[in-house]
């Protein structure tokens, strides 16, 4: 019995991890992969070094990046870098990494919206 009890309180503290990440592999407008972060819908786009993360609602109208604040970890191969990002145009956060972002690369990005929501989504380029 104990071990039933195990099992059903794991799957239930994991299922909000689901709901967080339920977009996978759908492309947003600009045909970057999205993801559910903090509330919102995160679309990654990037372009040699440069990172930007389009926010959306759920119904895929832009949402104002005012009083945003974010950061993206990128690890490629052996190497780590993090790239802090910051509003750009209405509805972007954008940010400058050292070196071009090649294919394989992982990217985990950290959000907190201007209501004080954060979380966490991980992008596979």
């Amino acid at each position: 019995m104990k071990y039933v009890a195990i099992i059903v309180l794991s799957l239930i503290w994991s299922v909000p991890s689901f709901a967080q990440h339920s977009h996978g592999s759908q492309k947003g407008p600009n045909g970057g992969q999205m993801e559910d972060v903090a509330g919102v819908d995160a679309e990654l786009v990037t372009s040699g070094s440069t990172i930007m993360i389009n926010i959306f609602d759920e119904g895929k109208k832009p949402i104002s990046t005012k009083g945003f604040t974010g950061a993206a970890l990128i690890v490629m191969g052996a190497g780590r870098e993090t790239v802090t990002l910051a509003p750009s145009g209405e509805n972007a956060l954008k940010g400058e990494a050292k070196a071009p972002i090649a294919p394989g690369a992982t990217l985990t990005l950290t959000i907190k919206t201007a209501d004080g929501k954060s979380g966490q989504a991980k992008f596979k380029k």
